[in-house]
């Protein structure tokens, strides 16, 4: 995964770090992100349709699917990269469930789910999202943020950096 020492030459920490460092992609970082949120949050408003019910623990596969979509592009060793996946964490939660409310209306009028994001007034999504809102999806949000953080950027562990001399 990283690029190893030479048996016949060891690296310093230094150098080592310097690598690693010079590696990240923020931008694909964030362009990972943003595709992963939305991918994300279409397929649990497709489940939440379907299904006639909110799986909270969907949003929380969010927040994985979007941290490891930033850490494995990105490659990011900085908190920076832990607050693009938190928020795009974030993102995928609320438009996933604005997505629900569209597919809802959708199959309730027997309209095509595009013909309503097309004719929509955008003016009243606020409310119906405030609305649709639990409190239980305060808890889901969280662990989506959480998860989205935690997973959107490598810390190197002590292993690693005791294979580096030896």
């Amino acid at each position: 995964m990283y690029d190893s020492p030479s048996s016949a030459a060891t690296v310093s920490t230094e150098e080592f770090a310097h690598r690693l460092y010079a590696r990240q992609n923020l931008p694909l970082a964030i362009l990972a992100g943003a595709i992963a949120s939305v991918v994300s949050a279409a397929a649990w408003a497709g489940v939440t349709v379907l299904t006639h019910y909110q799986i909270g623990y969907l949003a929380v596969a969010i927040g994985f699917i979007v941290g490891f979509a930033v850490r494995l592009t990105g490659r990011g060793l900085t908190p920076v990269f832990g607050v693009v996946g938190a928020a795009f964490a974030l993102f995928g939660c609320v438009l996933g469930n604005f997505l629900s409310q569209v597919g809802f209306y959708s199959v309730e009028e027997h309209v095509s789910f595009f013909e309503v994001l097309r004719y929509l007034d955008y003016s009243v999504v606020p409310q119906v999202m405030i609305e649709s809102f639990h409190p239980m999806d305060v808890l889901f949000y969280g662990l989506a943020l959480f998860a989205g953080y935690r997973y959107s950027f490598h810390q190197i562990s002590d292993a690693e950096l005791g294979r580096l001399n030896a």
